[in-house]
């Protein structure tokens, strides 16, 4: 049986124009090309460390040739890097902290179900811990994946100011 959501969706505007699109992503985030992973954010609660984005599969990916030939599904990897994404966009653009942020660790994942091209995946984030200190932070972030409702992934990932 999957966990809860992070949180109710059912308030949110799904549907709604972004809050950040993929243009105000790239002037925080240094992802490109191929390895951009977050293609939105709509929604985001800086009192609670709460912030849903999105990716939205399309038959021009990458991996769509070779994972798996005949039926394309998502790589778990690539779903994970989403989630490590989307936690720096937070990191700096809501905490507001300058430099790079690195992925530190993957403290846990477990995939539920597959993704496939023309799908919207969803990212949950929920920032669980962050600590600043001089000239370095690190964060943990719990993320869910969730595509037509139901969560395909979930991880909780680690990362940190380099």
């Amino acid at each position: 049986m999957p966990p809860p959501l992070l949180f109710d969706l059912s308030s949110i505007d799904l549907q709604a124009e972004p809050v950040f699109d993929r243009e105000a992503i790239c002037k925080v985030n240094p992802q490109r090309f191929e390895m951009q992973h977050l293609d939105g954010i709509l929604w985001i609660d800086k009192d609670k460390r709460l912030l849903l984005g999105y990716k939205d599969v399309t038959d021009s990916e990458f991996w769509i040739r070779g994972h798996i030939p005949g039926r394309p599904l998502m790589p778990g990897v690539i779903m994970v890097e989403a989630a490590a994404q989307l936690s720096s966009f937070f990191m700096k653009q809501v905490y507001e902290l300058r430099g790079f942020v690195g992925f530190a660790g993957i403290n846990s994942a477990k995939f539920r179900s597959v993704v496939e091209p023309g799908q919207r995946l969803y990212l949950l984030g929920h920032i669980t811990k962050f600590k600043r200190r001089r000239d370095t932070a690190h964060v943990t972030t719990s993320v869910q994946g969730v595509v037509d409702g139901a969560i395909v992934f979930e991880t909780a990932i680690s990362g940190m100011k380099v």
